[in-house]
């Protein structure tokens, strides 16, 4: 693969949606692509994520973030060595303030907007329902992306599996609100009239749950029903987005077993689905020099002739047949050096070979892997964790 992929990728694309399982480097790896993209291609750049975890603020400098967009100063891409030629942003979804800013922006009227915001199943279900979170993500992406602020928007998911859920969610919804379930659960309270067929229901559930409690769950989905139009025409609008060839998938994974049967999973969901599929990464991979076949040579004399080549590292000669044994030679102490470095030696040959054993398996995985991208980046592993912009700098240097 080239080595300019992922520049390209971002440079030709509107939105890079980062996914993987937890543990991998997903959401430093957005970090990074979005700080090389706006150092390198210029414009204006955004890093999103709908993740909860609160690392991305620490790598990119900045105290804390929220769901509005916050810039990170350009004085920390100088301290770190780099002229940006352009600017990076940050914003971290919070799912009740983009729920709310929601209902306010397509609510019918002041009524039913007040209504809905006072409702207390809606601040439950927009605090605590998964799927909300989901929603919600999906939305506040489409509207950033439809404001034309940035330039380039890159996407931190939830781990992979949830991340199923993040594509699916806007789908999802507006069936729910077109649903048969609703509707039979809502016509009675919005009808006030009760028919034979589920008034028994309807009496047993006021007697559990009380009559408040479901007259919180019609009315709340009454209220809701009024922006139906609205949900399916965005849900659509943000299908199309994401299918756009605007928009590019990045799977992030190790090469240990679980992240690849991981990886493995979402790049099919996003063949199955038509979604682009443009890179692959790969993190903490062993360098390709442990399949050198002259190192592995050596590795290899380093276990069978230790000793040997001991003696030719300290200049003590073999000792002949039962010499060792009696002390005769008064050799004793160099003897027992000449020991210490062969046991070292050898040591350092056969972890040589466990390492390249391991990469090979790497190697095979790999090219499993690689079938579906379009890119395969593979990123060594550093010796130094990446928790501030200059980490970040290096680790996209090594992506770019």
């Amino acid at each position: 693969m080239s080595a300019g992929g992922l520049e390209q990728l971002c440079a030709a694309r509107e939105i890079v949606v980062t996914c993987g399982s937890g543990g991998v480097g997903k959401t430093t790896t957005a970090a990074a692509l979005g700080a090389m993209a706006a150092s390198q291609l210029g414009g204006k750049v955004l890093v999103l994520t709908v993740d909860p975890a609160r690392r991305l603020a620490t790598a990119l400098g900045l105290e804390r973030f929220g769901n509005v967009e916050t810039q990170v100063p350009p004085a920390l891409f100088a301290e770190a060595g780099v002229e940006a030629r352009g600017e990076l942003w940050a914003a971290m979804l919070d799912t009740k303030q983009s729920w709310d800013d929601l209902v306010r922006a397509h609510a019918p009227d002041a009524a039913t907007r007040d209504a809905i915001l006072a409702n207390p199943l809606y601040r439950n279900i927009t605090a605590k329902f998964v799927q909300s979170h989901d929603y919600i993500a999906m939305e506040r992406l489409h509207e950033i992306h439809r404001s034309g602020r940035y330039d380039l928007i890159v996407v931190d998911t939830p781990p992979t599996r949830n991340a199923i859920d993040f594509l699916e969610a806007p789908e999802r919804m507006a069936d729910f609100f077109s649903s048969r379930l609703l509707r039979w659960l809502i016509t009675p309270y919005r009808s006030r009239l009760v028919n034979a067929a589920s008034k028994p229901f309807y009496t047993m559930a006021d007697r559990i749950l009380g009559s408040q409690f479901l007259a919180d769950i019609a009315e709340f989905f009454v209220l809701f029903q009024t922006m139906y139009d609205g949900f399916v025409e965005r849900a659509q609008a943000v299908s199309r987005t994401i299918a756009d060839r605007r928009t590019s998938f990045v799977v992030v994974s190790t090469l240990e077993d679980a992240p690849v049967r991981e990886a493995e999973f979402f790049m099919q969901a996003l063949v199955d689905r038509e979604l682009h599929l443009g890179a692959l990464v790969l993190n903490k991979v062993l360098p390709a020099w442990f399949a050198d076949p002259a190192a592995a040579e050596v590795a290899g004399r380093l276990v069978r002739d230790a000793d040997e080549v001991a003696g030719a590292l300290t200049h003590v000669p073999l000792p002949v047949a039962g010499e060792a044994a009696s002390g005769a030679s008064g050799h004793l102490e160099p003897l027992g050096e000449r020991a210490q470095v062969g046991r070292v030696l050898r040591e350092i040959g056969q972890s040589f070979d466990d390492y390249r054993i391991v990469a090979t398996r790497e190697r095979e995985q790999a090219a499993v892997l690689a079938r579906h991208p379009e890119l395969v980046v593979s990123v060594p592993h550093l010796d130094h964790d990446v928790c501030d912009l200059p980490g970040l700098v290096d680790l996209g240097r090594a992506l770019w």
